[in-house]
């Protein structure tokens, strides 16, 4: 974004990543970017070759395929300003999503550690009352010291046992292809998460194409480049063997119709088929991004909005379980005499 600002006022390419080396001296690893890449221009290579070779950061081919078509078009500039305004909508989203989060992840760690802690801790030390009595306890406070026993006894095992399956899980996902798909797979069948899981993916990729096919990059190739950047396994299988068929000859929408395994969103498929029918794929797919983000958006509000009140009941209903658990025994056994 800095970049095509810097070009678009009448600078160089080497004055402009000059000015932003001096500019970003504080942060180590985009200056030592930013060096790799002037030198190789000082050398004489082009933009995308010093891009491509520089090894501090890993860049998408897209990107760099775009920045390629558009210093042999001449539409520098504008490339550089689309693909920063991508990059920064796409930090926006992300930010979003985590502000999103952090409050209901904050309360239900709060009430995962406060309902322990009682029921670890505060419980076992009124049991003895209970048992001192010798009456019959009613069935949820029988459940809740049968709990605290438990809890009390094995929260070292059970403290590492879901540490261990988190670490599996993670590990599983990132290494075990067959794991990450078959996750994958049931994210996107999943209600209100699939949605936005597609809503997220698909967006991304129609904006990724619209702005490869405005850099001047070929239907099929910009089809095969974005089809890489799904993060959703299941997704990314379906578009590549459609990229594959894309590059025979064949639409992308028959391709993703003939395909099998993922139900795609009926308004993306309608909308592809009518770029790829009236020659405006690139407008339509940019239209359908924006579409998407704003569904998106309208979706993760409604679903917070829903999720705070959630959370404070589920609060609240683990505390009452545990006070009615304690207090009940107590009130039958202030009772008991007057009977």
């Amino acid at each position: 974004k800095e970049l095509s600002s810097y070009l678009n006022s009448g600078m160089t390419v080497i004055t402009a990543i000059k000015l932003l080396e001096n500019q970003h001296l504080s942060e180590k690893r985009y200056s030592d970017f930013l060096n790799s890449v002037k030198t190789m221009i000082d050398e004489g290579k082009s933009l995308y070759i010093a891009l491509n070779s520089q090894n501090v950061y890993i860049l998408p081919d897209f990107f760099l395929q775009s920045i390629n078509i558009a210093g042999q078009s001449g539409q520098m500039v504008e490339v550089l300003n689309n693909m920063g305004n991508f990059f920064s909508a796409q930090s926006k989203v992300r930010k979003q999503v985590s502000n999103a989060m952090a409050y209901p992840l904050f309360i239900f760690i709060v009430a995962i550690g406060m309902s322990s802690f009682l029921i670890a801790f505060v419980v076992p030390k009124i049991t003895s009352i209970f048992k001192d009595t010798g009456q019959e306890l009613p069935p949820i406070t029988q459940f809740v010291l049968g709990l605290s026993d438990f809890l009390s006894n094995h929260y070292i095992a059970l403290l590492v046992g879901l540490i261990l399956i988190v670490a599996g899980f993670k590990f599983a996902y990132s290494k075990v292809q067959a794991f990450k798909k078959a996750v994958d797979r049931l994210l996107l069948k999943t209600p209100v998460i699939g949605t936005l899981i597609q809503n997220y993916e698909l967006g991304r990729f129609s904006y990724i194409l619209s702005l490869m096919l405005g850099s001047g990059v070929s239907y099929a190739h910009g089809v095969k480049l974005a089809a890489t950047t799904f993060n959703n396994s299941a997704l990314s299988d379906l578009f590549e063997n459609a990229s594959a068929k894309v590059l025979e000859g064949n639409k992308l929408s028959n391709a993703l119709q003939l395909s099998k395994g993922v139900g795609l969103k009926r308004n993306f498929m309608q909308a592809l088929a009518l770029g790829e029918e009236s020659s405006e794929v690139a407008s339509i797919l940019e239209n359908i991004s924006q579409l998407y983000y704003e569904e998106n958006e309208d979706r993760l509000k409604l679903l917070l909005s829903l999720l705070e009140p959630f959370m404070m009941l589920f609060i609240g209903l683990i505390v009452g379980v545990i006070v009615a658990a304690m207090l009940l025994p107590i009130f039958s056994m202030s009772l008991g005499p007057k009977t």
